[in-house]
């Protein structure tokens, strides 16, 4: 159950119901793509930082161990031992990212294991399958989710095939959802039609007829400029279930999200802080870091001296450079750890700002600074 406490312009300030919790919002869902984040940190981790929401990903778990191994032992809250919501992904992005080894039929998609190449057809109703023994209380409709740019012809006929998959994806929930590991849990329907403006506001107006309880955006941040990005979430936001959570996927940098949020968006998801995190580019409220610089081999200060993460606390840039360039696992870890946090704050931050009905101010004040590489 979605709330919508209040909104400052486009911008909303929410709190979603979940059966492992209340996830209150403009939310950013820290990225466990296998059950873990890469990088070493554990669930507790996740608690100590903040994090409100984990998401997994469906294709990767199904590889391994497989959603019955999963569900035997507890679906992925019992697996992980994390007992906040989790979010699934239906898959589809990983498919996409197979394009070389992947055949598309309206019944589903061919595609080969990137493990061991053995293949492997999914139907809507699989991704739905697998979701449901994982347990999750957020599950993603099975989507195609197209390059920018990509024609237009092609676009239109993959946003209609993505409208009739999303009723297989509905029905299949409905009639599966009470026998599943988690009775309660909530289906999202994805948006698509490339940068093209008809497709896009034709497609938000089929799947919101459906009545889901929550709509996300998907195919951005996949070859398309910053400006298409914003441009898109600003035609959508007029025609968007006011009511109903909005969730733009795979997106992004901070100041990715801070735009996001301006233009109405509510959850976010993205592998990038951690990945860059690992290769020592860290987010502060000056700006991103580059770690490994030498400048930083003899200073005592922390990363981010206005920064209240366990790193911060207790290390100096010197030490996680040296870590960086002795090759030590813990660089990663403690790196991401406070990527992770910084990210997690600037969503309390930025729901504080809406709390007390001064967003366009913190807006204003910080989408150039976080934009800034130090």
């Amino acid at each position: 159950m979605f709330e919508l406490k209040l909104t400052e312009k486009n911008a909303r300030r929410g709190q979603l119901t979940t059966p492992h919790g209340v996830v209150q919002t403009p939310v950013f869902m820290n990225v466990g793509t296998q059950a873990a984040i890469k990088g070493g940190l554990s669930s507790d981790d996740l608690v100590n930082i903040d994090c409100q929401v984990e998401l997994s990903n469906t294709y990767h778990l199904h590889l391994r161990p497989g959603e019955d191994i999963v569900r035997q032992l507890g679906g992925l809250h019992g697996f992980m031992k994390w007992e906040r919501p989790i979010l699934t992904d239906s898959g589809g992005f990983q498919v996409f990212s197979l394009a070389k080894l992947r055949k598309i039929n309206e019944e589903g998609v061919q595609f080969s294991s990137h493990i061991d190449g053995h293949r492997i057809f999914m139907r809507p109703e699989d991704s739905i399958d697998i979701q449901l023994n994982l347990g999750a209380d957020i599950i993603m409709a099975f989507d195609e989710c197209v390059a920018n740019p990509s024609p237009y012809e092609y676009v239109k006929a993959s946003t209609e095939r993505t409208s009739r998959w999303l009723t297989r994806c509905k029905d299949e929930w409905l009639s599966r959802k009470d026998s599943s590991i988690n009775s309660g849990v909530n289906l999202w329907g994805i948006n698509q039609g490339g940068v093209y403006e008809d497709l896009r506001i034709a497609h938000m107006k089929t799947i919101a007829e459906m009545d889901l309880p929550g709509y996300s955006i998907g195919g951005l941040a996949v070859g398309e400029t910053a400006e298409e990005m914003y441009n898109i979430i600003d035609i959508l936001n007029p025609i968007m279930p006011v009511h109903k959570p909005r969730y733009l996927m795979g997106v992004g940098t901070p100041v990715n999200i801070l735009e996001a949020v301006y233009r109405g968006v509510d959850f976010f998801d993205c592998v990038l802080p951690a990945r860059n995190a690992r290769h020592g580019h860290l987010y502060t409220w000056e700006g991103c870091r580059n770690i490994k610089n030498e400048k930083y081999s003899k200073d005592a200060s922390s990363i981010d001296e206005n920064c209240g993460c366990p790193v911060c606390s207790k290390f100096s840039r010197a030490f996680i450079r040296h870590l960086f360039k002795a090759e030590e696992i813990l660089a990663m870890r403690l790196s991401v750890m406070h990527n992770l946090y910084f990210y997690n704050s600037l969503m309390r931050r930025i729901r504080d700002a809406l709390d007390n009905l001064q967003f366009e101010g913190f807006y204003r004040k910080w989408r150039e600074v976080l934009d800034k590489r130090i």
